[in-house]
């Protein structure tokens, strides 16, 4: 591995948060100065100093193998995390080492999960930081390794494969360098958007551009301790729903929408069955919710089936409502959309819905085989036909997550977590929810929840997000006498 390829992108990474860590600054002077200013700013320097530190004392080496680019992906998520903490940190209040540490990895995994019991008390600037921390990790999910990487790097291809899925492009062909501007400017035009519509709901532009940062990058810090709640407002409600949906859906097939001025690309097998299986969820949802609360009216029982549905679909933790009281069965119902949740090629978390698609085709075409052993049968996604070969690496990741989430949630309960807390709390991380059920639910906080299950959650998120695949390659890469592939 060659160091001096590595600190200089990983150095990009610091230089963004340094960058947002200056805006926050800009938010606490406009805001009188409020009591995080010195904590950001003292962060900010901190942060810079490390960042342009590589740009100084390492020379330009834009050869990279793909063990550096593994290596540059694990570290600088690791590090962002690191250095993000510091504002909470330094600010204290609530935030120990690890509270801090819980709350920069959620942000920037966007997970939405938080320790904070009265998230308002928190000063403005600081809230920008926590907002910001979701735009950074949004934006990266998606485009951050393509930037960072050279475009003349026969690596590239490999290391875009382990985000952008091929199973949601149909129709969709372009260049990778052009790829890498196209999801950045739908990303941005997105939160824009976002942004410019809870203006016009009546939010206030400081409370608009946070929640926007949010929700473009399905995350779900708010700024209110009823997040979305809080607004009373069904209008800035469906405009959730709405930018939640487009989120979670693949960047391509928005950017194919506008460009092409048609909704053909809509016509995409995997958007089809997301949005079949959300609609499904969300009316038998709002069923039992109608059927377990008969005094709630089936106009209240809808907004609220749909809007948490959404959530946990696209794994952003807002909330309207406090599911710690809702029945059991609308509760599984909301964990099988935080498994599955969007598609591949947007910021949501999970397993995505390609693969449970996938899932499904290969358990019929099984059990169709078995039928007719000499038949000749393909998975077919739209006009694809899927090999053999295409569907084990997605099957085989399904295996994948679950063995995380069972080893994790073994860990919890020797840690002394609460049982149903601890699967939970495993699942939310593993996919990237945040909210879960009961206390650690959609108005609750992982604050009572033991310091060694946070370190766990924390894990967790940090695997999700990264698809754990590179993560188990740098591990290798460290423990193993031989580094070649």
């Amino acid at each position: 591995m060659n160091i001096k390829v590595i600190t200089r992108n990983v150095g990009y990474a610091l230089l963004v948060s340094a960058l947002f860590m200056l805006l926050s600054v800009v938010v606490s002077l406009l805001r009188g100065n409020d009591s995080a200013l010195a904590a950001l700013l003292i962060s900010f320097i901190i942060t810079f100093t490390v960042g342009i530190f590589p740009f100084i004392f390492v020379r330009k080496t834009p050869a990279i193998s793909l063990q550096d680019g593994y290596m540059i992906i694990f570290l600088s998520w690791l590090l962002s995390f690191v250095f993000g903490m510091m504002p909470y940190l330094l600010w204290g209040g609530p935030f120990t080492v690890v509270n801090a540490w819980f709350e920069s990895v959620s942000g920037f995994t966007t997970t939405g999960g938080t320790i904070l019991d009265n998230i308002e008390a928190l000063p403005d600037s600081l809230l920008f930081w926590r907002s910001s921390t979701h735009f950074i990790g949004g934006l990266g999910v998606v485009v951050f390794l393509l930037l960072i990487i050279p475009s003349s790097s026969p690596v590239r291809l490999r290391l875009t494969n382990m985000e952008l899925s091929s199973l949601s492009r149909d129709g969709y062909r372009t260049t990778t360098n052009k790829t890498v501007l196209i999801f950045a400017w739908v990303y941005l035009a997105m939160n824009l958007a976002a942004f410019i519509c809870y203006l016009l709901a009546g939010m206030s532009p400081f409370d608009a551009i946070n929640h926007a940062f949010s929700v473009c990058a399905t995350g779900g810090f708010s700024t209110k301790n009823l997040s979305i709640g809080a607004f009373h407002s069904n209008v800035i409600n469906l405009i959730t729903i709405f930018f939640m949906l487009m989120s979670s859906t693949h960047f391509a097939i928005l950017y194919m929408v506008v460009v092409t001025r048609s909704l053909s690309p809509l016509n995409n097998p995997v958007l089809k069955y997301y949005f079949a299986t959300l609609a499904t969820l969300s009316i038998l949802v709002a069923m039992s919710l109608k059927y377990s609360q008969v005094d709630m009216t089936w106009g209240k029982a809808f907004m609220d089936g749909v809007f948490q549905v959404v959530c946990y679909a696209s794994t952003t933790g807002f909330a309207i409502t406090d599911n710690s009281t809702w029945p059991f069965f609308a509760c599984v119902l909301l964990m099988f959309a935080g498994i599955q949740c969007g598609m591949a090629g947007s910021t949501t978390g999970g397993l995505k819905s390609d693969r449970i698609m996938i899932l499904f085709k290969s358990i019929a075409q099984h059990v169709k085989r078995s039928i007719h052993p000499n038949s000749v049968t393909g998975i077919r996604m739209g006009r694809q036909v899927l090999s053999d070969e295409d569907v084990y690496p997605h099957i085989l990741y399904i295996a994948l997550y679950a063995s995380l989430v069972i080893i994790a949630f073994g860990f919890c309960l020797w840690l002394g977590a609460d049982g149903e807390h601890a699967l939970a709390g495993t699942v939310a991380s593993v996919s990237n929810l945040g909210p879960a059920f009961g206390e650690i639910g959609t108005y609750g906080s992982y604050n009572a929840e033991p310091t060694g299950v946070k370190l766990v959650y924390t894990a967790c998120m940090f695997l999700g997000r990264l698809e754990i695949y590179p993560v188990l390659v740098v591990f290798s890469l460290i423990f193993s006498r031989n580094k070649k592939f």
